[in-house]
Formats: structure tokens, C-alpha cells, sequence
């Protein structure tokens, strides 16, 4: 009995060595391979090590392992608009959310910035979702307009009526919450409600030492035992949450991960799930319906008694089956926001690996002493240094002239000169500019067709609908799959 104690002890103690319960700690153990000096060292300078270091799932996410797919249209593109052509690409691992933000998700939201900020109503106004969106002149939607986001018999639902940019906001409030609550669990810092004005916990000022929280009792330490800041190096903080590029949601929506024999694809897939049915053809729930659809003219969830969807508007997020990566509602209940920008086209721009429209690359400010610079809200303020929302477009056989041959336009780089943006009355304008954003999905309004995760649709940035939603994703730092 004693040997054996021994023996997993010294398992333990091997496993320990090798980093295997290490989950980015900023070990100093070892010796450089470059020079031979110790790790973790103080007479040396005390340079600590990184652990084998294994990406953690954030709250709420779903691992989803990236590889090689065909993006684009699965069927007959029965729109005509050739906006979906298809594209062999390759994503790269990343994590989701297995369902669609809900409501009560984001009421914590609102919650956190009335709470926060209560001196700058402007800034829980600016994050509230449109419910007018429920409105409709010849339909009695006025129940959905104050009770949809409040009411708890509706906090399961996903959260409607918000904007891409609100979207956006929320993927970023979430990361500073997920980060401070990890720093508060490993004792580095001490909950703060008092949190106000600028010195608000964002996981940038925090890592650029500008956040003057409250110490916790296990501070970070260095090789001499010393109290230090917590670095980037360590990996005890999350990459960001958010939107999900149209690539990586398309990947994640197919969940051809259930379908591949070694590196051959058995079967494709017209639908988030197998089979060209809407209907489960599983023995014990055969019949079911696989989303929540319209399934005809005026037939939003079939006659009492015999519920198709079993939902006359949206449903829990949770709801149907999940796709073999475990993601719910990837098809129907409501269309999801995705990060990238519009264009007819994106197919044939785009790079194969990790495909992407609209990059916009920034820097911090500075002041004149070289400070960064926080707004009111606590948040480093950045500044745009390259656009490419725009960059080498191959749009403009697309364009409809106002005036001069296209050729004659000095710029061609910008929106205007390929998509008319005129102010004049009665003068044709575009709906496309670099302010247009990507959404899929399908939802409980829409037919069929757009339950397919090829299919494509769009509005501006700042528009919201009663049938359009989001979930965040993250990217995965290091091997795709853990080695």
C-alpha cells in the first residue's frame, strides 16, 4: 500500500512538472533553452517562465474545433442576388456561445450600467434594445413592447431589438466582467461595487495599471516574493468576447464535425443538422420540428393540439436540438449578428484562412506627455490608423453611375464612389455602405431558405429588428486543438 502511494505521488509530481494542471500561472521553473540561466531566479533577475498553458472556456461558451469547409450557397439561390458564391476557406478553433444572448443576460447589462453609472443616464440609454420594433400598424403586438424584455416569463428568450453597435458594446462589457470576476476568484483583487466615473475595472486599464481597485489577499507575486501586476504573460485573463465572424458562424452553424471519416466529408449538410427534413426522423421524437420557422403563409407554429414549433414568436434560447457541436438555435428563432461587413462580393475578396471584411486598425491616444488617455466611462480612447472595410473592393461593375464613368473617379477605395450614397431627393441611394453589417440565421418571421447558414443578409449597424439577435464568440489562443 505504502509503494503504491509512492508511485501516485510521484505520478502527481510528474504531472505537476509537466504543466498539466497548469493553466497559465506564470511559472519560474526550469532553465532557458536559449542561455541556460534559471527561471524564476531572483539573482538572475528573477524572469519567470510560462506554464503549458491550456486555454480555460469562458462563461457560457462551447469549444469549437476550426478546420477546412465550403463556405457559401448549399442550394438554389433562389433570391438571385449571387451574394454567397461558394468558397473553400479555413477557420481556426475558436469558442461560441451555445445559445443566443437572452434577455436576462442582458438585463444584467442594463442592470450593471445603471448601477455603474448613474451620474450618465445617457450611457444605459444608448445600451436599451428598441422593443418598438415589436410595433406593427396592422398587428396587435403592443403586449411584446413592455412585457418581451422585462417580463420573467421571457428571460430564456433571446434578447431582440438591439443594434449591431449595442451588440458590439455588450461583447466588450462582458469581457471586463468575465476578467475582473477571475481576478477576484484567485484573490488578486477584492470586489469593488464602488466602481464609478473613471476608474471603472476594463480589462485594458487594468493591464496598463490605471485601475485603482482594491487588493486582494493572494496578490501576484515575482520570483522574490515581491507584490507585482498582473501581465498579459501570466494568461490568467480571457481574450475578448465577441461577434463571431461570418466565416466562423457558418462553420459553427454546419457542425460538420459529426460528419467527416479521417479528413473525407461523408456528408454535407443543407442545415444545421442532417438530412434535408425540417422534422426529427429520430425514433423517439420523430416529427418534431428541428427550428422555429414560419412554415407557411400565415402559419407561424401550426393549430392547437398539434403545435409544429411549439412557439408563436421566439423560443427559450435552449430550445430544439443542439448541432454536433452543441450549439442551439444556429438555425431559426432569431437571426444572429455577425462582425463582418457587408459586401455583395466578400467571397471573392477575402483571404482562405480566416476569412474577414472590415478591419479597422487602431492605436491608443496619448497625451502630450505621453499618458494614455480615458474617456468618461473609464475606457481607453482609440484612434483609427487604417480602414480596410474598403480595401481593394471589387465591387464597382456592381456600381450604378451618378454622373461620371467610375474610371474618372480619383478614389475608388471609398463606399460613395462604388455605392451611390446621394443626398439629393429623388437621386438613387444604396443601402450598402461601410457601415452595413452581416446577419444569419434564419428566424420564427422567415421561411425556410434562410435556415440555411449559406444565406446572407444585411442592415446598417445601427438598425435593430424584432427577429434579430446575437451570441458572442472568443478566439483560441495557441493550438487548435491542444496538443
Amino acid at each position: 500500500m505504502k509503494f503504491r502511494s509512492i508511485i501516485l505521488f510521484g505520478l502527481a509530481a510528474l504531472m505537476a512538472g509537466c504543466g498539466l494542471f497548469g493553466k497559465g500561472k506564470g511559472g519560474s521553473s526550469g532553465s532557458s533553452h536559449s542561455t541556460g540561466w534559471e527561471f524564476g531566479d531572483s539573482k538572475n533577475g528573477g524572469f519567470q517562465a510560462d506554464d503549458n498553458y491550456e486555454q480555460e472556456t469562458g462563461p457560457g461558451l462551447v469549444f469549437i474545433q476550426g478546420g477546412t469547409f465550403t463556405m457559401g450557397r448549399v442550394e438554389q439561390d433562389v433570391m438571385y442576388d449571387w451574394n454567397n458564391t461558394p468558397k473553400r476557406v479555413t477557420v481556426a478553433s475558436f469558442y461560441m456561445d451555445e445559445t443566443e444572448v437572452s434577455n436576462l443576460d442582458y438585463r444584467e447589462y442594463l442592470f450593471w450600467l445603471r448601477r455603474v453609472y448613474p451620474e450618465n443616464p445617457e450611457k444605459y440609454r444608448l445600451a436599451l434594445p428598441d422593443t418598438l420594433v415589436w410595433r406593427e400598424e396592422l398587428a396587435y403586438n403592443e403586449p411584446y413592447i413592455s412585457n418581451y424584455l422585462r417580463h420573467p416569463a421571457y428571460g430564456n428568450y433571446p434578447v431582440v431589438g438591439v443594434s449591431w453597435e449595442q451588440a458590439d458594446a455588450y461583447s466588450k462589457w462582458r469581457t471586463d466582467r468575465v476578467n475582473e470576476k477571475i481576478l477576484i476568484d484567485k484573490g488578486i483583487l477584492s470586489p469593488d461595487n464602488t466602481q464609478a466615473g473613471e476608474n471603472i475595472f476594463t480589462t485594458e486599464t487594468f493591464l496598463a495599471g490605471l485601475y485603482q481597485g482594491t487588493e486582494g489577499k493572494r496578490p501576484m507575486k515575482d520570483a522574490a516574493g515581491s507584490t507585482r501586476k498582473v501581465r498579459w504573460e501570466d494568461g490568467l485573463l480571457l481574450p475578448s468576447y465577441r461577434l463571431p465572424t461570418e466565416a466562423e458562424w457558418e462553420y459553427a452553424a454546419l457542425g460538420l464535425v459529426g460528419n467527416t471519416d479521417n479528413e473525407l466529408l461523408t456528408d454535407r449538410k443543407l442545415y444545421p443538422w442532417n438530412g434535408t427534413y425540417l422534422r426529427d426522423s429520430n425514433k423517439k421524437t420523430r416529427g418534431r420540428m428541428m427550428a422555429n420557422f414560419t412554415r407557411g403563409r400565415g402559419d407561424l407554429m401550426g393549430m392547437a393540439g398539434a403545435l409544429n414549433d411549439n412557439a408563436d414568436i421566439t423560443a427559450p434560447v435552449m430550445s430544439y436540438e443542439p448541432n454536433d457541436y452543441g450549439l442551439y438555435c444556429m438555425a431559426g428563432n432569431v437571426n444572429e449578428w455577425v462582425y463582418d461587413v457587408y459586401r455583395p462580393l466578400s467571397s471573392t475578396d477575402v483571404a482562405e484562412f480566416q476569412p474577414f471584411r472590415g478591419n479597422t486598425f487602431t492605436k491608443y491616444r496619448t497625451d502630450a506627455e505621453g499618458k494614455l488617455v480615458r474617456n468618461e466611462f473609464g475606457e481607453l480612447i482609440k484612434d483609427t490608423i487604417a480602414d480596410y472595410r474598403n480595401f481593394n473592393d471589387g465591387d464597382y461593375r456592381s456600381q450604378i453611375i451618378e454622373g461620371e464613368d467610375w474610371n474618372a473617379v480619383k478614389d475608388k477605395s471609398k463606399t460613395n464612389s462604388m455605392y451611390i450614397q446621394s443626398t439629393k431627393e429623388g437621386q438613387f441611394s444604396s443601402l450598402i455602405s461601410d457601415n452595413s453589417r452581416i446577419y444569419k440565421g434564419g428566424s420564427w418571421k422567415d421561411r425556410p431558405y434562410w435556415l440555411t447558414p449559406g444565406t446572407r443578409r444585411y442592415l446598417p449597424e445601427t438598425e435593430s429588428a424584432s427577429d434579430l439577435g446575437f451570441r458572442c464568440a472568443m478566439t483560441r489562443v495557441g493550438s487548435p486543438s491542444g496538443f
